[in-house]
């Protein structure tokens, strides 16, 4: 039977361990490593359209819904999201974050997400100006700042992001906002300090976690480097 996250959102900072580096063959004892009380499980879902890696759907994000009771949040790097926005929803996603680039409307997208009743996120990439997203950061539950290229895990943190990251708390403070600010890419301690001094609030980290020598340890290391 599917569990649902007991309470939203956690206090942050929050580690975010995606399951894109995780071994899927131990997903269990992979995933048994997130703290539901502290931590997010982060889904990266990619289409080989929208970024050029193709991942994995619904099935497997229902399947870490039955593993555990963490907040399962959940990254669409595909084009036209609202169309499979639903199933992802009813796999059990907690948060369904959609890529501004990726939607036709945008506004419609959001709204499938909210009606699927998931948390809503909108991620930008590095090439799309915080001022893009703006007119949507009223409605949204989490604002995706990408640090580096979406597509592939392992890449290098780009710093030159974190001033996104500084307009985001900026807007959030001035407008009454209620989104998180999380950030993805190229997240490991050192990294994730220099975002949780711009006012980054959730961290996704896939290979800084999952392909260390030891995973639980690792992101004991993410989570005292967030604070």
């Amino acid at each position: 039977m599917s569990v649902r996250a007991k309470s939203y959102p956690l206090t942050p900072p929050i580690a975010a361990p995606s399951i894109l580096s995780a071994d899927f063959a131990r997903l269990a004892e992979e995933l048994a490593i997130v703290d539901p009380a502290r931590d997010w499980v982060h889904c990266d879902v990619m289409d080989n359209h929208f970024v050029p890696n193709l991942t994995f759907g619904p099935l497997i994000v229902a399947a870490v819904r039955k593993l555990t009771p963490a907040f399962v949040d959940v990254h669409l790097m595909i084009d036209e999201p609202a169309r499979i926005v639903p199933e992802f929803c009813t796999a059990g996603a907690d948060q369904v974050t959609v890529h501004f680039e990726a939607c036709a409307d945008v506004t419609a997208a959001l709204a499938a997400v909210r009606e699927g009743g998931a948390r809503v996120g909108l991620a930008i990439k590095p090439g799309t100006p915080f001022a893009a997203a703006e007119r949507y950061l009223a409605e949204l539950d989490v604002l995706l700042v990408m640090t580096v290229e979406p597509g592939f895990g392992g890449q290098a943190f780009m710093d030159d992001m974190l001033p996104k990251v500084r307009d985001a708390v900026a807007w959030r403070e001035a407008h009454g906002a209620r989104y998180l600010i999380e950030v993805d890419g190229g997240i490991a301690p050192a990294t994730a300090r220099q975002a949780r001094g711009a006012g980054a609030e959730v961290f996704v980290a896939g290979n800084a976690v999952y392909r260390e020598r030891d995973p639980h340890v690792a992101l004991a290391v993410l989570r005292q480097a967030i604070g």
